[in-house]
C-alpha cells in the first residue's frame, strides 16, 4: 500500500483524481489539500463523501504529509512555484512543466520553471518521479497522430471540441449556461497552449483550433493529414496491447457518449477520396484520460502498480 495526497482537490480535476484514488486497490489517501476548503470536512466538497476521509487542509500542509505520491491539481502559476519534496512521485496536471524549451514555455505560460518528464504512457512513458501530465486536447491529438509522425506529409490540421468542464471550475463569462447552451464556439484560435505541446511531441507545428461544446464532459479531435501509408494498420499495431486506447473497426466512428465518465480513448480512421485526405478521430473524456485518469495511470507506472489500477475502463454505459 502506498499513500497519496491531492493538492487542489476542490477543482474538477482534483475531484476526479480523488474519485480514482478512492477506488484504487493500492493507494491510501492521507491528505486532502484545498486552500478554499481548509478546515472543513470532506463532505464540503460533495455530501456523498463520508466521515472516514481526512478533513481538508491547506495545500502546503498536504504537500508536507509525507505521501508517496502527490497529485498537483493546481493552476499553472501555483504549480510552477511548487517545490516538490524529495523522494516523492509528483504528477502535475497543470501545464506548468510540459514545455521543454524555456523560451517557448515563458512565451505561452509567462514562466519557465523547467520541464518534467512528459507522461503519455502509451507513447511517451514518463521517467523519474516528476511527471508532467499531458493536456486533454494534446492527449487526444497525440494518441491520433503520435504513432503516425514519421509517415505524415504536409500541414497537420487538428479540430478539437470539448465539454465545458475543460474550462475548469472557476466561473467565467464564457462558461455561463447562457453562453454555452444552444451554442458552439471556437476559442483561443491560433493561440491555445496545447498547440506547442502537440508540436513539441510530434516534432512539427500543427494548426489547432478548439471549440466549446454545450455538454458537461467529453472531448473529440478530428485530425486532417496527408500520407500514403496505411494509417489504420499503424495505429492498430501501436495500440494492440493497450488496455486504454481502442482502435475501432473500419467504418466505426468514435463518439463522446462511449467515453464520457471513463478513462478510455477511441480512435477511428477514415479517408476522403476527393482530396486524398486521411481523417483520424480520437474521442476521450477531458477529465478522464485527458486529466485525472491519465494522472493515476502515470502514478501507477511510477509506483509499480498495474497500469489500470483505479481506472474506469469496464462496463457499458448508456
Amino acid at each position: 500500500m502506498k499513500s497519496a495526497a491531492i493538492l487542489g482537490t476542490a477543482g474538477y480535476s482534483g475531484q476526479e483524481t480523488l474519485d480514482r484514488v478512492l477506488a484504487h486497490p493500492g493507494l491510501e489517501l492521507v491528505a486532502l489539500g484545498s486552500d478554499s476548503l481548509a478546515g472543513e470536512g470532506a463532505a464540503a466538497l460533495d455530501p456523498r463523501l463520508n466521515g472516514s476521509l481526512p478533513a481538508f487542509v491547506p495545500n502546503l500542509e498536504a504537500a508536507a504529509s509525507g505521501a508517496d505520491v502527490l497529485f498537483l491539481c493546481l493552476d499553472n502559476d501555483a504549480a510552477a512555484a511548487f517545490e516538490p519534496p524529495e523522494d516523492t512521485v509528483v504528477v502535475d496536471l497543470s501545464g506548468a512543466h510540459r514545455l521543454a524549451d524555456e523560451e517557448t514555455a515563458r512565451s505561452w505560460y509567462g514562466t519557465a520553471p523547467g520541464a518534467w518528464s512528459y507522461g503519455l504512457p502509451e507513447l511517451y512513458p514518463a521517467e523519474g518521479s516528476l511527471i508532467a501530465n499531458p493536456g486533454c486536447y494534446a492527449t487526444a491529438a497525440l494518441l491520433a497522430l503520435g504513432p503516425l509522425a514519421e509517415v505524415l506529409e504536409g500541414p497537420l490540421v487538428v479540430d478539437g471540441k470539448s465539454g465545458v468542464s475543460g474550462a475548469g471550475r472557476t466561473l467565467k463569462a464564457t462558461s455561463h449556461a447562457g453562453a454555452v447552451l444552444e451554442n458552439l464556439s471556437p476559442y483561443a484560435i491560433g493561440s491555445h497552449r496545447h498547440a506547442p505541446e502537440i508540436a513539441q511531441q510530434l516534432g512539427r507545428p500543427v494548426c489547432f483550433v478548439p471549440h466549446l461544446l454545450p455538454v458537461r464532459r467529453g472531448l473529440l479531435t478530428t485530425c486532417y493529414v496527408q500520407s500514403g501509408a496505411d494509417l489504420a494498420a499503424l495505429l492498430a499495431a501501436a495500440y494492440e496491447r493497450s488496455p486504454v486506447v481502442r482502435v475501432l473497426p473500419e467504418g466505426v466512428a468514435p463518439e463522446l457518449g462511449r467515453v464520457q465518465g471513463t478513462d478510455a480513448a477511441e480512435i477511428g480512421v477514415f479517408s476522403d477520396a476527393a482530396t486524398g485526405t486521411s481523417i483520424v478521430i480520437c474521442a476521450l473524456d477531458n477529465l478522464g484520460k485527458g486529466a485525472a485518469g491519465q494522472a493515476v495511470q502515470n502514478a501507477n507506472r511510477a509506483l509499480g502498480f498495474a497500469e489500470t489500477d483505479g481506472l474506469r475502463l469496464s462496463g457499458v454505459r448508456v
